[in-house]
């Protein structure tokens, strides 16, 4: 999802119409990203950009960047399910999901710059996140079904992992949202975001990191193991932070 905000001058500004016009503004807008984990922050941010502004030269709208960046997504589910795991296959579906969550923040970047940012953009970006995330994980569940032979491990063994993943990000999915509304609907304060060294200590979390572990897809024990340890990583931190999140809820909310 977009995540640039831009800056009130530059809203109220002419709008950027060139393709380095648009890079430059963007670029000029950047948040200085926090505790935002490291590939997001330095890697898909930086390459959204330049989707983004290529974006507004040819006149996509936000709506359309989300469509294109489903798309995307939507190749890589496919490749999982219906190719026999492979090398080629792997590097498929790495590259199509990182294009995908590339174009997923570059949507909002686009609405911002252009003026063309509403509620109804933002709600579409988040209900797509919300099916293309669980979506990943059950392509994988069937891909162990349907290509058994090439895994080391058959049945519910293995089956558990991903339906149990796609259960944990659809409750931190969740999570995350329905804190920050309750946090501006009771004006409690949020949680400090950390610096450069939590933007690292959160990688296991990053979204950019789920996609490039396919590159292990068509090797069977690294992919299971690399995919294993994400999850419990993803598990101990969402764990972590939900006690967080329940525990700053449950404080008075903040006087008007």
């Amino acid at each position: 999802m977009g995540q640039i905000h831009l800056s009130s001058h530059l809203r109220s500004s002419s709008q950027p119409t060139g393709f380095r016009d648009t890079l430059a503004a963007l670029g000029a807008a950047q948040k200085p990203g926090h505790g935002v984990p490291a590939y997001t922050r330095w890697v898909n941010r930086r390459f959204a950009r330049y989707f983004a502004a290529a974006a507004v030269k040819f006149g996509v709208t936000p709506n359309g960047v989300t469509a294109i960046s489903s798309a995307l997504s939507l190749v890589g589910i496919l490749a999982l399910i219906f190719l026999e795991p492979s090398f080629w296959t792997a590097l498929l579906v790495a590259v199509f999901f990182a294009l995908g969550y590339a174009m997923d923040s570059a949507d909002g970047q686009v609405a911002r710059v252009t003026g063309a940012s509403s509620p109804a953009g933002e709600w579409l970006d988040h209900v797509v996140d919300s099916i293309r995330t669980p979506a990943q994980h059950l392509a994988i569940l069937v891909g162990f079904i349907r290509f058994q032979d090439h895994w080391p491990v058959h049945g519910w063994a293995l089956w558990w992992l991903p339906m149990a993943f796609a259960v944990l990000t659809v409750g931190h999915f969740m999570s995350q949202i329905l804190a920050e509304q309750l946090r501006t609907k009771r004006k409690t304060a949020a949680p400090p975001a950390g610096g450069t060294m939590r933007s690292f200590i959160n990688l296991h979390m990053d979204a950019g990191t789920f996609c490039w572990i396919f590159i292990f897809w068509g090797w069977g024990w690294g992919f299971i193991v690399v995919y294993g340890l994400l999850f419990l990583a993803n598990f101990a931190t969402t764990a972590l932070s939900m006690r967080r999140k329940f525990i700053s809820l449950s404080q008075p909310a903040q006087e008007a």
